[in-house]
């Protein structure tokens, strides 16, 4: 294996190798396949050649020529059921997030702490508070956004997303 890290770009090949011709969850094939519409011939499998390398060999050009041509167009058909596989593996990731998901409802009255974001004033540091409040909620619009108001009654400024607000427990 590698001696140091200053020999990383001498195994680099291989890893490429390695990551391009393994089957990938999402996509349900290879990259190389995608690519290439076909599996990849290990360098190993050209010096001791196998028997799908040898019949290949002893046809024709002819013949080699239109096993390329069908096999070129496979290559669509093996990108569309690609992309059909993705689209199951995202469905099928999303429904294991959307389990583990709570949605949070708000109303007019609640009392509500908002998260303090890096970006802003309140801002400190790292020991610094990450919440803020409490804040009363006053309007709750449909897309999931807060209208607040401090104890007091003060309007605190612009809505604010119910992802950056939890509840406030007395």
């Amino acid at each position: 294996m590698v001696e140091g890290s200053r020999q990383w770009h001498e195994k680099l090949p291989f890893a490429l190798l390695g990551y391009r011709t393994t089957i990938h969850t999402s996509v349900g094939d290879t990259p190389y396949l995608l690519v290439y519409g076909t599996e990849a011939v290990i360098p190993a499998k050209i010096e001791i050649p196998s028997l799908l390398y040898l019949s290949k060999i002893e046809i024709d050009d002819v013949e080699w020529v239109k096993t390329c041509l069908e096999q070129l167009s496979l290559i669509d058909e093996k990108r569309l059921a690609a992309v059909c596989h993705g689209q199951l593996y995202q469905q099928r990731m999303a429904r294991a997030y959307n389990k583990k998901v709570r949605p949070q409802k708000f109303a007019v009255g609640q009392l509500v702490l908002r998260r303090i974001l890096p970006h802003q004033a309140e801002a400190k540091g790292k020991f610094a508070p990450n919440w803020q409040g409490p804040f009363v909620v006053t309007r709750v619009l449909s897309n999931g956004a807060l209208y607040l108001t401090d104890i007091e009654g003060k309007y605190v400024g612009m809505a604010i997303n119910f992802d950056a607000v939890k509840r406030y427990y007395v």
